[in-house]
């Protein structure tokens, strides 16, 4: 699904010491599967991550998904991308303060009012919520419950990748294995990439890319590993 060829990331670039935020490597990645990318704070990760889904672009080299340079799109076609094929999950859930839970997973859904809500509903019903639970808002659940409708409205339209960025550092250990269930499901048919600082999390990671100082640690992100 992706290969990325001689990866490069530079920040301040009009000073003399510039800063690699990614050294210049080669990566594949499957269609599907869980996916760990792992590495201290400043490792370089979450940029990776912003690259490989078009949040940002690289200085130097290529990333290739389902064939398509993604370097070279335009912004309204990685815009599509992201919408379409992308699903997003991060530390801090982002929910609407105002709308209810079922909304704030219906927000962001293409497809009719019916088929929207339906799906909605079996999302959060299948991460543990109940009916009473979809009318609330943010501050009336948990953060549990919050984080997983957080992966609800990634996942309401069933995007081929799922970032998910530190997904469990604001979650205690029950709730983050909770996450990572879910996120485990989801990858049996999808490619879920997960960025974190914690190996415990991983442990039924299917692949862990490890990231130190902008590069791959002793090989581990290679395809045989």
């Amino acid at each position: 699904m992706f290969e990325i060829k001689n990866i490069t990331m530079i920040y301040d670039m009009e000073k003399t010491e510039k800063v690699y935020a990614l050294g210049g490597f080669d990566l594949k990645l499957p269609d599907k599967g869980l996916i760990g990318i792992i590495g201290p704070s400043g490792s370089g990760k979450s940029t990776l991550m912003y690259c490989l889904s078009t949040l940002k672009k690289p200085t130097e080299g290529s990333i290739i998904y389902n064939g398509k340079e993604l370097v070279h799109l335009k912004d309204g076609e990685r815009e599509q991308l992201r919408r379409h094929e992308f699903g997003f999950v991060f530390q801090r859930h982002f929910l609407v303060p105002y709308m209810s839970a079922i909304d704030n997973v219906m927000v962001a859904a293409s497809g009719t009012q019916k088929d929207v809500e339906k799906r909605a509903k079996e999302l959060l019903s299948g991460f543990g919520l109940t009916e009473k639970e979809f009318s609330k808002r943010p501050a009336k659940l948990s953060g549990g419950q919050r984080q997983r409708t957080a992966i609800a409205r990634a996942m309401v339209n069933e995007p081929k990748v799922l970032f998910a960025d530190e997904p469990t550092a604001a979650l205690d250990h029950e709730n983050a294995f909770a996450v990572m269930n879910i996120l485990k499901e989801y990858s049996e048919e999808k490619l879920v990439l997960v960025i974190t600082h914690d190996h415990s999390i991983l442990r039924d990671a299917d692949r862990i890319i490890e990231i130190w100082d902008g590069n791959l640690s002793s090989g581990k992100g290679e395809d045989d590993r």
